[in-house]
């Protein structure tokens, strides 16, 4: 992959970056269903045109990158269906800190940002580990598979405590932390003292999520794809647009209610293609002639079905029991 290519990648996503920061923040404001659904449309378009351009030039030469644009393509899905989860941790701290809607939207902004940084840097390290340990691609297939069955078989965490949160506990022992709001500082002066807001807190609370969620996503990304070009742009378009999407979705996230059985069971897919796809698993231990390769359409395809179904019984099992609520009373 040229150079030049990772360098205009680099300057577009700055470029994005410094557009949303200067027109949506400058005037701090609640975001809107319909402001928030122009912005996912805007993210989501910008992805796919980034995609055709895999399709029609990937490095090497015109009309050659129709498989590279399908890696993207379902390395985007699957890293945009686990950062669905990341919506209901959001939601959580938000209210649990009080953070008031129009100050949430920069929150946002700084932690994905942060994001970008830390993905970047686990994601150079996970190609890097592929490439040169063999052995580790089973290793990852087997913990995603592990990942996926306890998300299919976990119990609902609605009553966790964000207060009781490791890092907030720990860094509340390091650092002096008002309980008050001071618009949207991250830190302000009490009594000639620097202390931390809540603002800062939540902050902090989803840079240390990110990495707990980087630790599935990555993985199975590199399920799919061990080109870290495409690992990268397809982790960080679906980022990009996440903001955008929490706010799209803030409102009917609650009728989500099987999304995590669905993400569990692909999470178990890709933990399980990747393991079939390991020649150290299949050639070297099992004897086999080849490893056996799922083609990424039939990924693709399998992602999209199982992400649909699970989205649409969420929203119709939860309007029958709203409904039968509301006639009951």
């Amino acid at each position: 992959m040229s150079i030049w290519i990772w360098i205009g990648f680099f300057v577009l996503v700055l470029a994005m970056l410094a557009i949303d920061l200067g027109v949506t923040d400058r005037h701090p404001h609640e975001i809107k269903i319909k402001e928030a659904l122009v912005q996912t449309a805007i993210w989501i378009s910008v992805s796919l045109l980034f995609c055709f351009g895999i399709f029609v030039f990937d490095g090497e030469g015109y009309f050659n990158g129709g498989e590279k644009a399908l890696e993207f393509l379902t390395g985007y899905l699957i890293e945009k269906s686990l950062s669905m989860d990341n919506l209901f941790v959001f939601l959580m701290l938000f209210s649990y800190f009080g953070i008031p809607g129009k100050y949430q939207h920069e929150v946002l902004f700084w932690g994905i940002l942060g994001a970008l940084v830390l993905r970047t840097i686990f994601i150079f390290a996970g190609v890097s580990l592929i490439n040169r340990f063999v052995w580790i691609i089973p290793v990852f297939g087997a913990f995603l598979v592990f990942t996926g069955i306890k998300t299919f078989l976990s119990k609902d965490n609605d009553n966790d405590d964000p207060g009781n949160n490791l890092i907030i506990r720990v860094f509340k022992k390091l650092f002096p932390v008002t309980p008050k709001m001071h618009e949207d500082k991250f830190f302000v002066r009490e009594a000639g003292k620097l202390v931390a807001t809540p603002i800062f807190l939540a902050l902090l609370v989803i840079e240390a999520s990110d990495i707990v969620f980087a630790v599935d996503s990555i993985p199975a990304v590199l399920a799919v794809s061990h080109d870290p070009f495409i690992v990268l742009t397809s982790n960080i378009f679906a980022i990009l647009g996440l903001r955008a999407l929490y706010f799209a979705l803030a409102g009917v996230a609650r009728y989500f209610i099987y999304l995590k059985y669905g993400l569990g069971i692909i999470l178990t897919f890709v933990g399980v293609k990747m393991l079939l796809g390991s020649e150290f698993i299949m050639v070297d231990m099992l004897g086999r002639d080849e490893a056996l390769e799922i083609p990424t359409l039939w990924s693709l395809a399998f992602i999209c079905v199982v992400l649909v179904v699970s989205i649409a019984v969420s929203v119709v099992v939860s309007k029958k029991k709203e409904a039968v609520e509301a006639s009951a009373k």
